[in-house]
């Protein structure tokens, strides 16, 4: 009887937290057809809000150490591929267009670029001089990190942690198996569904995000080369069970079908 009653203030927060879950659709399928339901149980509009105060203070850093678009004619060949790839979110969600857009370029050796909820993107140094990109390799990278914004994907994760953390917790104090118990269930949940969720995202946003780069005029094949520049760049990649990105070869061969996929919009964006 003890047991029941703790447990229930977690059922009690579990039922009002599964009352607020929707399954909802943020994007249009694009020729690349990623049209898979989302459930989410976060708010876009706490999740943008904390969002945008995190790059705020970022960019505030970045200025007053003198980080901040440290080069005009890097700024201004980043900004130049952000807007074409901008121009073209639409295709995936009519909204985007009233996004307050940004775009950054940080001075950091980490080869690295990422686009926050609602459109606040930031590419780093050391990804442009590092890999010696291209244009095309640019737009590749930026596409990828704009799917995600397009797909929110963060409010997604987000919202899949909070469901998990409340449905373990209530599992864990019915059955009685402690805290030991529970961090078993939170690994668990990882192995099982957390990391190959987080693998699906990263695969929406490749295809979305060449997908974007076609209709820019930007050659939707760069995603494949890039991926070839990593490997070299990058070290050894953990096991497939235990990394949230698909390893490089499966990403490769996906992104290889895909490019393709869209290569009628590239070639018609270049007439």
């Amino acid at each position: 009887m003890k047991l029941i009653v703790k447990a229930v203030p977690a059922m009690l927060a579990a039922s009002l937290s599964l009352g607020g879950c929707q399954s909802v659709q943020t994007t249009q399928a694009g020729v690349v057809g990623v049209n898979r339901p989302q459930h989410m149980a976060v708010s876009s509009e706490s999740l943008e809000k904390s969002a945008n105060l995190q790059y705020s203070e970022l960019m505030q850093k970045a200025k007053e150490q003198g980080k901040l678009n440290p080069d005009p004619a890097q700024f201004a060949r980043v900004k130049k591929i952000a807007d074409k790839l901008i121009a073209q979110t639409p295709a995936f969600r009519r909204d985007a267009t009233g996004w307050q857009w940004e775009v950054n370029v940080l001075d950091s050796p980490e080869v690295n670029a990422w686009c926050m909820p609602g459109g606040k993107i930031a590419v780093y140094t050391g990804l442009i001089d590092k890999l010696k990109i291209t244009d095309d390799e640019l737009a590749a990278v930026m596409g990828h990190e704009i799917a995600h914004a397009l797909r929110e994907h963060s409010r997604e994760r987000a919202s899949e942690q909070t469901m998990a953390g409340i449905g373990i917790s209530v599992v864990a104090a019915v059955a009685g198996i402690g805290q030991l118990g529970q961090k078993g269930m939170e690994y668990a949940y990882q192995g099982l569904l957390g990391l190959p969720n987080s693998r699906q995202h990263e695969t929406e946003a490749d295809r979305i995000g060449v997908e974007l780069a076609a209709r820019a005029g930007y050659d939707p094949r760069a995603a494949i080369t890039l991926w070839q520049k990593m490997g070299k760049a990058g070290g050894n990649e953990p096991p497939k069970f235990l990394s949230t990105h698909p390893p490089r070869a499966d990403r490769v061969r996906d992104l290889t079908v895909y490019s393709a996929k869209v290569m009628p919009l590239y070639q018609q964006s270049a007439k």
